[in-house]
């Protein structure tokens, strides 16, 4: 007999009616159909059904464990340094010059001057991935592509402190643009300070490489004390990589 889509619904129907019917005159059925299901899962689960169990933990609880179980399963990633500063970051002050005066703005003469650039120059003052010292001898001003830049630098840190296992720090600026007048008043007191400094352009930045800001919550635990020397080879390892990508 050929089964029609009529004859179909006609017969799912009837057997609706029909259960309808048991389970109006016999309810103990659907009950006890229901904790036979449940007992069947609890016993599936290897959990008891008794009223006298402890609670589950809640759902919660199961999420802290398997993120606590994911954790402690982690593989770090090695840190590894460079094999030399000196061959890793060979560019003299004759090479970033000639960068400085390529991507830079005209020098700027105080800062007052700097201060009605700012169609150029874009603020460098806050940032969640690095810290900016009290400048005493420069302004936190960069042109947009140093400043990205640095902020690159900054988040690229973060990420191999993660993957290394190593808690998070700041990366801290210590010194942006200079004005003219800025580097008239260091050479008097620094005989190192170069009068063409590339500090000018608006495309240098200095980063403190044995000082870091740790990263913890002000009313948590104290973050494990890590070593500069340490943090330093992490930041050896992202700069050289920038420097390969021609960053």
């Amino acid at each position: 007999m050929k089964l029609t889509k009529n004859k179909f619904l006609i017969g799912y129907a009837a057997i609706v009616a029909v259960l309808v019917v048991v389970k109006c005159v016999y309810p103990s059925v659907s009950e006890g159909a229901t904790e036979a299901t449940t007992e069947s899962v609890a016993a599936a689960s290897g959990e008891s059904t008794s009223k006298e169990q402890a609670a589950e933990p809640s759902s919660t609880q199961a999420l802290l464990s398997v993120a606590s179980s994911s954790s402690s399963k982690r593989k770090y990633h090695r840190i590894m340094s460079v094999p030399s500063y000196k061959e890793a970051f060979p560019d003299s002050q004759t090479l970033q010059i000639v960068a400085a005066e390529k991507w830079g703005v005209r020098p700027v003469k105080n800062r007052a001057d700097a201060e009605s650039r700012k169609r150029e120059l874009v603020f460098v003052g806050a940032s969640p991935y690095y810290h900016v010292d009290p400048l005493y001898s420069s302004i936190p001003y960069l042109v947009p592509r140093a400043a990205i830049l640095l902020q690159d630098i900054g988040e690229a840190f973060y990420d191999s402190l993660y993957v290394k296992g190593v808690p998070f720090h700041k990366l801290i600026v210590t010194s942006v643009l200079r004005s003219e007048e800025d580097v008239v008043k260091l050479r008097r007191r620094n005989g190192n300070a170069t009068e063409r400094s590339c500090h000018l352009f608006g495309t240098t930045f200095d980063i403190c490489y044995n000082r870091y800001l740790t990263v913890e919550d002000p009313e948590g635990p104290s973050r494990w004390s890590v070593r500069n020397d340490t943090l330093k080879w992490v930041l050896s390892e992202v700069l050289r990589d920038m420097r390969q990508q021609n960053r």
